[in-house]
Parts: C-alpha cells; sequence; structure tokens
C-alpha cells in the first residue's frame, strides 16, 4: 500500500519565505496549475512527477532567480 498523506512539505515554507500565494502561483502558470493542485501539494497529498513540475515551473516563473528543485519543495 502506497502512503498517499505524507505530511506539510516544504512546499509551504517555500511560498512563505518568497512572500507567494496559492493564486499568484495558479495565475503565473502557463501549463494548467490548478487550486486543488497546490493544495495538495501543500497539504503533503502525492502528486505525480508532472503536477510537482507544474508547480515547480510556476514558482520559477514568479521567481525567475531562485534556483528550487522538487527536492527542495516535496520531500518524498
Amino acid at each position: 500500500m502506497i502512503e498517499r498523506d505524507l505530511g506539510p512539505q516544504p512546499l509551504i515554507e517555500v511560498m512563505t519565505r518568497l512572500e507567494i500565494t496559492s493564486e499568484a502561483l495558479v495565475k503565473s502558470s502557463t501549463a494548467q496549475l490548478s487550486f486543488k493542485m497546490v493544495s495538495k501539494g501543500c497539504k503533503g497529498r502525492r502528486l505525480t512527477l508532472n503536477g510537482q513540475y507544474k508547480i515547480l515551473a510556476a514558482l520559477h516563473a514568479l521567481r525567475p532567480n531562485e534556483k528550487l528543485t522538487l527536492k527542495d519543495l516535496f520531500n518524498y
């Protein structure tokens, strides 16, 4: 059985540190990122790799100088 609820993710801390809201993240995305995906990512519900990359791309669109990777956002 795959564990689906993995607890709060580092994504929350990154968004807080960079002062980015879920709304700003969704609006900056060109890859159809949804509020539900961001919410799941923050709460620790397992996202597909594609969903994780959508969040990462949206963060890079908002803060291009930040060198973030998936390991910085998710601990699974």
